[in-house]
Parts: C-alpha cells; structure tokens; sequence
C-alpha cells in the first residue's frame, strides 16, 4: 500500500510541474497579448495564481513558501503603486487620467515592436490580481488546517 501512495505522489508531482509549466508560459502570452486582443493583467493573473495554487496543491505548504518567498500583502500595495502611477502620469503630460501613449520602434532582436503604456498598467493589475488571489485562497487553506 505505501509503494502505492510512493508512486501516485511521484506522478502528481511530475504532472504538476508540466502543467504549471504550460499554465505559467500561457498566463505570459495572455499577459503580453492583453492590449490588442483578449487577455490583459487580469486575466493573466488569474492564470499565473492558478498555476501556483496547482504548485500549493500538488507539493506540501512549507516547500512551496521556501520556493516563493514572495509577502503578497507587498505584492498587491507595489501593483496598486504601479497602475495608479501609470494613470496619474499621463495627468503629468496635460492629458486625462489613464490616456494610453504608444509607438513603435526597432529593437534589436524582436524588429519593431510596439510599446505603450497600457503595459506596465497591466503589469500593476497583473501583479494585484495574482496576490489577491492567493491571499484569499491560502487563508482559507490555512484556517482548514
């Protein structure tokens, strides 16, 4: 019987770390893909939370806070900071709040590239979002234990 449990964790840990993988690597396509197309902050966030609660549930609580040493309280205080900033600093310009710049330009290695500043105000909500999210659920979980 224990052989048994040996080989089912051993399963569930290969499993976690491939799909946390693909989780992680479409949350950062959705991130980036989120001022042309569907996709953003939000739900990027939500995608990368999801892959770390997968991380939570298929490892033990202790391995998976050493291996993530982040305060999520810090977390979600810096993502406000960040989108709020964005907003107010197009208010520096004489334009309203939240107005959205963008240009293009060559970069060495991907070409031209378009950069505007609804990125880093998605970054401030990807950040917020990804926080919330396991603060909520990892209170939870502990309160249970």
């Amino acid at each position: 019987m224990k052989r048994h449990v040996r080989a089912s964790n051993l399963m569930l840990h290969n499993i976690t770390r491939v799909v946390t993988f693909v989780l992680l690597a479409f949350s950062i396509y959705l991130f980036f893909a989120g001022h042309n197309n569907p996709g953003g902050g939000f739900i990027g966030g939500l995608m990368t939370a999801s892959a770390l609660l997968l991380m939570y549930l298929g490892f033990d609580m202790k391995r998976i806070k050493k291996a993530i040493p982040f305060n999520f309280t810090t977390m979600i205080a810096v993502g406000l900071l960040v989108a709020l900033f964005t907003g107010v600093s197009s208010m520096l310009f004489g334009y309203p709040f939240l107005t959205q710049f963008f240009d293009y330009y060559d970069l060495p290695v991907l070409g031209t590239t378009e950069l505007s500043t609804a990125l880093p105000f998605d970054l401030g909500i990807y950040l917020v979002v990804v926080a919330i999210a396991l603060t909520i659920i990892l209170a939870i979980a502990e309160d249970d234990s």
